[in-house]
């Protein structure tokens, strides 16, 4: 508490940190006609304080990695949307952004820290190492949303690369083979589950024979638009 108070008394104050500015004011004064123009409650103030304050913690890059990528905001949308300014993006973690906020925050300088997928294309990434670079996790990030197993509601921040095929068999780290899976899940190898990739790119989970016969079966959780696609038949090797 202690620390946010110290935050609000800059940044909240009338005129500091407003979202509309070119440039959100975080340092100085605003002067006197600016201050009694700010129309925002005190509750808008403070909101827009603290994400200034988180901002510029992003903005310095100080914050390190988690699994394996700096910490970053990840989108995904639509080329057409974007040109349009119109709908709203995905994160990472399944939030929604209405795509005037993520414009303003490519617009103010967030390039450090925000990453945008037009869908997901396809990316050349391919390797002999066993761990997946930066820009494999970030694609995977737009293709998956979140952790591949059936059931699992787990999204892309708390997941890990899993090899679809054991590295140890191929040796190699191919975007095609790599898919995300939540730390549980990810061990689920060890235990008899297997994975592939089907013809259209998704990843299905096979259970040990003595759970369910084998059956393949992917995670709908994270795109929710598949439920409402064609039901045609898997058409898995």
């Amino acid at each position: 508490r202690a620390l946010i108070e110290a935050a609000w008394a800059k940044l909240a104050a009338p005129g500091m940190a407003h979202p509309d500015d070119d440039t959100p004011r975080v340092d100085g004064e605003p002067d006197e006609d600016t201050a009694r123009g700010d129309t925002r409650s005190t509750g808008q103030r403070n909101h827009d304080a603290l994400a200034a304050a988180i901002r510029t913690l992003f903005a310095s890059e100080q914050l390190g990695q988690h699994r394996g990528l700096p910490v970053t905001v990840i989108v995904t949308t639509t080329l057409k949307d974007l040109e349009a300014g119109t709908g709203k993006a995905r994160t990472s973690g399944g939030s929604l952004v209405p795509m005037a906020d993520l414009i303003r925050m490519a617009a103010q300088g967030a390039h450090h820290y925000l990453a945008v997928f037009d869908q997901a294309k396809p990316l050349a990434l391919y390797h002999a190492k066993r761990f997946a670079n930066p820009a494999q996790r970030l694609m995977l990030h737009a293709l998956d949303r979140g952790c591949t197993r059936p059931g699992c509601d787990q999204p892309a921040y708390h997941s890990e690369v899993h090899h679809v095929t054991g590295w140890t068999t191929t040796g190699r780290t191919d975007i095609t083979d790599l898919t995300l899976a939540c730390g549980p899940d990810n061990r689920l190898a060890e235990k008899g589950w297997t994975t592939r990739k089907n013809t259209r790119g998704h990843t299905e989970w096979l259970p040990p024979a003595h759970l369910d016969h084998g059956q393949p079966r992917i995670n709908t959780f994270h795109h929710p638009e598949k439920l409402f696609a064609d039901n045609d038949d898997d058409d898995a090797p």
